[in-house]
């Protein structure tokens, strides 16, 4: 942010020069779609044009369309609260789908229109000259627009301006079928201005039925693309110590993605290093890729094969059935590490020193546990350390 630019309250830092820069786009567009509108509008009435009024009417929708854009620029950067702990970037994409539904009602009822002006060859008028200069004027005004809006979409790496500087390029193909229209018909075809019309009107809902299935499809959570998952696979699998990668689950939020994932690793391995393979693996993805957060999950064992431990009592209860099983000969260890792994529980005991110096006791408790493991219902696996044999 530039030294002598104030924050704007309420916005998250982050998005600032995004937010501000999408504000000044905004605002050129509907300067170029006011001028335009009026223009086309009023030319196109006196001037007997249905392609250029349609046209006209096309603008009017990008002008509302822009203030669309302004009210979720400015409300989906602001920065995440206890109610939108995500933070508020779907707002863009609802707006993106208000103005798909938008432009396909104007699309709809400007295709009626023409198609009925069709049927009455009454309705079907030599236009004016001055329709066709508005025409070439607006063509050029369109393409301009778009050339600048995304250019700065693709700076931003936001979706909706995105969304807007394709409608005005959409905007410019409308202008050039009404600038054939208006010539043709000037040049004698005159059914040609009506033709025009019924093109842009169905360009117009089109394009409203596309950007509004996208919006929609983000909102139900869809998930990003094959390539895109595919990245952030690799990207996760090859962090250090990630043995293995399952339940990779994505899904959009507005310009970024919300990642899920289950990692294998080492079981034997402690908590704390656990935690912070996980946290590489995360940070490394949102460094690399557009994604808001990423949620690590740690897995011992692939646990979409492996056998299910959530039956197994806890850390109590296990060593209370253990003291039972072994008839006490157990003393207070000064340590117990549980692997629950495969369905059973690996345990680790730690002996005091003195405990592990009489060798008789030792070999009993071990032949104990050994007698003990035979047919347990929880343990497969009991190691005690500090009471190992010299070597």
């Amino acid at each position: 942010m530039p030294l002598n630019q104030k924050p704007v309250s309420g916005i998250d830092p982050a998005n600032h020069e995004r937010y501000l820069a999408a504000q000044r786009v905004t605002w050129v567009s509907v300067a170029v779609n006011v001028v335009l509108t009026v223009l086309q509008i009023a030319v196109g009435y006196f001037g007997r044009s249905q392609a250029l009024m349609a046209d006209g009417l096309h603008s009017l929708s990008d002008l509302l369309a822009d203030f669309l854009v302004l009210f979720a620029n400015r409300h989906g950067s602001r920065s995440a609260d206890p109610g939108h702990p995500y933070g508020h970037a779907r707002i863009e994409t609802a707006a993106t789908l208000i103005l798909g539904v938008l432009l396909m009602g104007t699309g709809m009822l400007l295709l009626w229109g023409a198609g009925t002006r069709l049927q009455d060859p009454s309705a079907i008028q030599t236009v004016h000259q001055a329709t066709l200069w508005v025409g070439l004027l607006t063509l050029a005004g369109k393409e301009s627009l778009f050339r600048y809006m995304i250019s700065v979409a693709k700076r931003l790496r936001s979706q909706m301006l995105m969304a807007n500087a394709w409608h005005s390029r959409s905007d410019a193909a409308s202008s050039l079928v009404v600038v054939v229209g208006i010539a043709g018909n000037l040049a004698g075809f005159t059914f040609l201005d009506l033709i025009a019309a019924v093109l842009v009107a169905f360009m117009i809902a089109h394009m409203g039925w596309k950007m509004g299935f996208q919006a929609l499809s983000e909102l139900v959570d869809s998930a990003l693309d094959e390539e895109q998952v595919a990245a952030i696979r690799s990207t996760l699998e090859t962090t250090p110590g990630v043995q293995g990668l399952h339940d990779l689950k994505t899904r959009k939020m507005g310009d970024h993605a919300l990642v899920d994932a289950h990692i294998l690793v080492d079981p034997k391995i402690s908590v704390s290093e656990g935690h912070y393979i996980a946290e590489t693996a995360r940070s490394r993805v949102l460094k690399n890729h557009e994604v808001l957060d990423v949620m690590v999950h740690i897995d011992p064992e692939d646990d979409t094969r492996a056998k299910p431990s959530v039956h197994l009592p806890g850390r109590k209860q296990l060593l209370q059935h253990l003291h039972a099983q072994l008839s006490g000969a157990l003393p207070e260890p000064e340590k117990v590490v549980l692997h629950y792994l495969e369905g059973k529980v690996e345990a680790e005991i730690f002996l005091s020193p003195e405990f592990c110096a009489d060798q008789d006791i030792v070999r009993g408790l071990k032949a104990k546990i050994s007698e003990v493991l035979v047919n347990d219902e929880f343990f497969s696996a009991i190691q005690l350390h500090r009471c190992e044999a010299p070597k």
